[in-house]
């Protein structure tokens, strides 16, 4: 039989454990203090747990902690890590240190069905969606942990595609039992998907962040395929239904495509849209990928977009371009590491 991992559970499922095992209701606080707040190897290290306790946990359950399988380190400290998912999937976290902060991008599922036409990820398509404690364990697992002071859902897959296991790592990062991590330090994406958007709102306080990249329905429909399904007004519709503020953000990010959205058109659209929403954009410098035909734009027009937008009363900032001397497009590394592991067994097969 398969051991399921205790790490990832959240306190109302250590409590349904703790009762199926005989134990009072209180030793489930004990266990998720031994998970989220201190530095264990394994089960037996939980010793104010009676050790008959113990030999029964360990007999269904393993701790379900994985350290990396490599690292790339560029020249600005940008620290890109791989880990292992699965059987044959890899997922990235990437570690951003700054003056004043250190920022920690995690992925939430191994490739994505989302198929954006400038998105390495999407390449790979669709493998498996992550737990909660393979979220957490980018997190936990990271050697910088103890220096990570926000965290964003921006790595690899669709976070509101995996809504259950990212609201229930949320809970964990929150939750005073858990990591006790501030919801204004985290901050999720998403393309869009609107049910999963709204119960996100009703049930979070993190911050949103939305992958806008055009405020025109057609272009939007040519490199996003979801906006067939949920186009930009049904997206803006529901945010308009929520309030934000200072303790709560919603942002828009916006990848910059040379000639393709980044002309006075653009800046008159999303004035237009954006309108009565309280938002920032995020600009974002396209580094090609392979197989696109998208294109980045030149610095003089990126910084005449964000001032038209800034004229516009739309808050604009250019998202620094870090780790650019490594494999820093989302997806590329994991993406190298499938294609040498095929390389490797189909060698291996012709061998014999």
């Amino acid at each position: 039989m398969t051991k399921e991992p205790l790490f990832g559970k959240t306190l109302s499922r250590l409590e349904e454990i703790v009762r199926e095992e005989g134990a009072p209701k209180f030793v489930a606080r004990q266990i998720a203090d031994w998970l989220y707040k201190k530095e264990i190897t394994s089960i037996s290290e939980m010793t104010n747990l009676s050790k008959k306790l113990r030999a029964a946990l360990e007999e269904k359950y393993v701790l379900g902690l994985q350290p990396p399988v490599s690292v790339q380190e560029s020249a600005d400290g940008t620290k890109k890590y791989l880990f292992k998912a699965g059987t044959h999937g890899f997922i990235e976290s990437a570690y951003i240190p700054e003056k004043k902060r250190a920022t920690l991008c995690v992925s939430s599922q191994v490739g994505c069905k989302m198929g954006c036409l400038f998105c390495m990820t999407g390449k790979q398509g669709f493998q498996a969606n992550l737990t909660a404690g393979e979220i957490l364990n980018q997190l936990r697992s990271l050697p910088e942990k103890e220096k990570v002071t926000n965290l964003v859902y921006m790595g690899m897959g669709e976070p509101m595609d995996n809504l259950d296991a990212v609201m229930q790592s949320l809970e964990i990062l929150t939750a005073e039992w858990g990591f006790a991590r501030s919801p204004r330090k985290i901050t999720v994406s998403t393309i869009g998907i609107v049910p999963a958007m709204r119960h996100f709102l009703e049930n979070s306080t993190c911050h949103l962040a939305v992958s806008l990249h055009t405020p025109f329905e057609e272009e939007r429909n040519r490199i996003m395929p979801v906006n067939h399904k949920y186009p930009v007004e049904a997206i803006l519709s529901e945010l308009k239904k929520h309030a934000f503020d200072r303790q709560r953000r919603v942002s828009f990010e916006y990848i910059v495509f040379g000639g393709f959205n980044d002309t006075p058109r653009h800046v008159k659209e999303l004035a237009r849209l954006l309108n009565g929403i309280k938002c920032r954009i995020n600009l974002i410098r396209f580094h090609p990928v392979p197989d696109t035909p998208l294109k980045g734009t030149d610095e003089t027009r990126l910084q005449q977009f964000k001032e038209a937008l800034n004229a516009k009363g739309i808050v604009t900032t250019i998202r620094a371009s870090r780790g650019q001397d490594i494999d820093a497009a989302c997806g590329l590394l994991s993406t190298k590491e499938i294609q040498r592991k095929i390389k490797t067994v189909s060698l291996k097969n012709i061998k014999e």
